[in-house]
């Protein structure tokens, strides 16, 4: 398990997702998967007993105080709450931000959507360098046992006095980071570092069932990290596959205790949560007409704690943990009436469309917004866009991001296929560096189509992931494995017979469920988009590519298909190809393009910028020696010369951050960027000699790689032809044919 959920053997994945399933089903909390990991990984009793025996030194516990200012903590740690007697120690199971500007009301001001950690205002200007966020932490006071457990008539006095607990059993503090970086961790990460500082000596216990030391063969920084990670992954992937268990987020429930609330007819129950639903509708549509059209635009931001708390009747499921669970379940809600109500997002009798806006500040903030027509932009109306803050204030600030792991690998991957870039080397310069996110066409009573640019993983790993809508259509099957057809057609290009029409294996195991075995055509690179259909409540998927009107040339690589220009700039980079990612045979030049192309931070158009410090840590992920910090000195002129780099100039924050454009009052550093600057490449016989060609009838075809029939071998001109080919395109990782391919050379074709 420490090298993740895909080096797991089926048969211990399931014991331990059964494990898991029976603690979310003890447990009055929502179980987080950091709460998880500390259930499996410290030996968390059934029963009542909790982490009673677990091998905890309690006096070196992180101390809290109701009010007060302190260190950071994420969920999952272990704390004591300070009191006038004993400390309470407990496990923070759930937190949100409580923003002072989000009080008042469920409706909260747009700035607050999104509102980067240390600013209290909209007009504010850059972060202090040791930010402050005001955060609500629910702490399970019964995780230790009844051995520590307090009393409920004490703990009512406590809530009463409002002096170590608020009037819910909360504890609200002033929670202090010491970078905007690190506030800008996503849980998982935050939750790892506190495992590895304030948690080390539990960590490292002989007494916990088998110490994570053991199990990475050391108890060096670096195998510890890469352990944990592989570790985590596996808890979350056993929580998010279980077919009795819902996630929100990353904190899940039995679909037991979902279903029964929303069956009961009292405050937070199904009325109430289906009114809340309508609210996001009717809170932005327009109540008249005007006699020349609608009402001009509206947009509302709605805080799911703040709306809770203004249910009569609610404030026994508003307090101690019940606050959590009623937070996710009605997270729960409003989300299944967007994906299930809506055509993504978009309810079209109102015309408004909602989306989820922040997942953090207040138990969660939607956005509707009226006309929603004019936002069909094609996102994803359940990823946080934080379009609140940005749209409120300019220039905007750096939202939160989500980090890459402490020592992860250059892609993680999400619960829907999606990758965010992991950045050993340097630190984000701009906003927005999560590349190939799908982007949903259309949804119907009929058919889901969407689009995916196709990843270097999924190419190596002969895979597909699909949309979590599809996974949720397919439930009927009963099944977990099915063989299923897939279709795939390719315009303009030619692809081998059998890769037209393939029967692949759809495995709804994974969060979004995905199709495996999938053999990609030989020409199908990363960042290629992909159209994908799925008729509902069918077995058949349909892939489509479409093809430019004018092919291209970046860097050499010849595109002739819609593309992604985020995902070719990361994965199309030099030493990247679908039979691995080594940069063991480059040159130091293409060393240098490498590290900028897959470290640099991301615009949308594909362009990368680097600190131009950080690309020695980025070549060799170590202190380079002197004689090769002026080697990649030398090959960094030489691309600036030709212009396949460019310089740029950014400014470093008091924290150390990076940040481009420049910011006043900041010191200036130098950056190193790559712009993929795509040239159009003309189509034989376009030249103003050429006689004309009939575009209907006759179209140019690339040369392309077909598969041989078992037993031939291609002929020296083939060879010798794709040898040429690969000079031309400046293909860098081998010039011969494939074993089993040969290569047809660039045609006209007659449809």
């Amino acid at each position: 398990m420490t090298d993740g959920h895909r080096s797991t053997p089926p048969e211990d994945l399931e014991r331990l997702r059964r494990y898991l399933e029976a603690v979310v089903a003890d447990r009055a909390c929502p179980v987080h998967s950091a709460v998880a990991f500390n259930a499996a990984y410290f030996g968390y009793e059934l029963g009542g007993d909790g982490y009673g025996n677990g091998p905890f030194d309690l006096d070196s516990f992180p101390s809290l105080t109701l009010g007060d200012e302190g260190p950071a903590l994420p969920v999952g740690a272990l704390v004591r709450i300070e009191t006038g007697s004993d400390p309470l120690f407990a496990e923070i199971v759930y937190k949100e931000g409580r923003h002072p500007g989000a009080e008042e009301g469920a409706d909260v001001p747009a700035w607050v959507s999104g509102a980067p950690v240390g600013v209290w205002g909209p007009q504010e200007g850059p972060e202090p360098p040791r930010p402050v966020r005001r955060e609500l932490l629910v702490p399970d006071l019964r995780a230790f046992g009844p051995a520590l457990q307090l009393g409920e008539a004490k703990l009512r006095r406590f809530r009463a006095r409002q002096k170590w607990l608020n009037k819910d059993g909360h504890v609200v503090v002033d929670a202090r980071y010491d970078s905007v970086s690190q506030a800008g961790l996503d849980d998982s990460t935050a939750f790892l570092h506190h495992l590895l500082t304030h948690q080390r000596e539990a960590l490292l216990s002989p007494l916990v069932p088998v110490s994570v030391a053991h199990l990475a063969g050391g108890s060096d920084q670096e195998r510890l990290e890469d352990a944990l990670i592989g570790l985590l992954d596996t808890v979350t992937h056993a929580l998010r596959t279980s077919d009795s268990l819902r996630t929100w987020g990353r904190y899940a429930l039995t679909r037991t205790r979902i279903g029964a609330g929303l069956r009961h007819d009292g405050p937070l129950g199904g009325i109430d949560l289906r009114a809340l639903a309508g609210s996001l509708e009717r809170s932005a549509a327009p109540a008249t007409r005007r006699r020349h059209g609608l009402s001009g635009s509206r947009t509302v931001y709605t805080a799911i704690g703040p709306w809770l708390r203004g249910v009569d009747g609610a404030e026994p499921l508003l307090t101690g943990v019940e606050y959590a669970v009623s937070v996710c379940r009605a997270n729960l809600a409003v989300a299944d009436f967007v994906r299930g109500d809506t055509d993504n997002g978009l309810r079209a009798e109102a015309d408004v469309r909602i989306t989820l806006d922040d997942d953090f500040e207040s138990g969660g903030i939607w956005r509707s917004h009226h006309p929603g027509s004019e936002e069909a932009d094609g996102s994803d109306p359940l990823r946080p866009a934080e379009r609140g803050w940005h749209d409120t204030v300019q220039p905007p600030a750096p939202p939160r991001t989500v980090a890459a792991p402490l020592q992860s690998a250059p892609h993680e991957e999400d619960e829907e296929g999606r990758y965010t870039d992991a950045e050993p080397t340097d630190t984000p310069l701009e906003d927005g560096d999560r590349i190939g996110r799908p982007n949903y066409l259309r949804i119907n009573d009929s058919e889901v189509c969407w689009q995916l640019p196709l990843r270097l993983a999924h190419l190596m790993e002969e895979r597909l992931p699909l949309s979590r809508m599809v996974r949720e259509g397919l439930t009927c099957l009963g099944v977990d494995r099915v063989p299923v057809r897939l279709e795939i057609s390719h315009d303009g290009g030619e692809i081998d017979a059998s890769e037209e029409v393939q029967e692949v294996l759809l495995d709804l195991t994974d969060e979004s469920g995905m199709l495996r075995n999938v053999q990609w055509p030989i020409d199908f690179f990363p960042g290629l988009c992909l159209h994908i259909q799925w008729p509902r409540g069918g077995t058949v998927f349909r892939v489509h590519t479409v093809a430019l009107e004018d092919p291209v040339e970046i860097d050499g690589q010849l595109v002739a298909h819609r593309y992604d220009p985020g995902v070719l700039t990361r994965e199309g980079a030099p030493g990247c190809d679908r039979d691995g990612d080594s940069a063991a045979a480059l040159d130091t030049r293409r060393l240098v393009l490498r590290a900028v192309r897959r470290f640099g931070r991301l615009t949308p158009d594909g362009h990368a910028l680097l600190d131009r410090s950080a690309l020695p840590r980025g070549v060799y992920h170590t202190t380079p020696a002197p004689h090769q910090v002026t080697a990649l000195e030398q090959a960094m002129d030489e691309l600036l010369v030709e212009r396949h780099l460019f310089p740029a100039t950014g400014s470093r924050g008091t924290d150390g951050e990076p940040h481009h454009p420049v910011r006043d009052g900041e010191p200036l550093i130098a950056l190193i960027g790559y712009a993929p600057n795509p040239v159009v490449v003309p189509r034989p016989g376009s030249g103003s000699g050429a006689p004309s060609q009939d575009r209907g009838a006759e179209h140019f075809v690339h040369g392309f790689l077909r598969r041989l029939p078992p037993g031939s071998e291609p002929t020296g001109a083939q060879r010798a032809a794709y040898r040429e080919h690969c000079r031309h395109v400046g293909k860098a990782d081998g010039w011969e044919l494939p074993p089993g391919y040969t290569f047809v050379t660039a045609h006209f074709r007659r449809r």
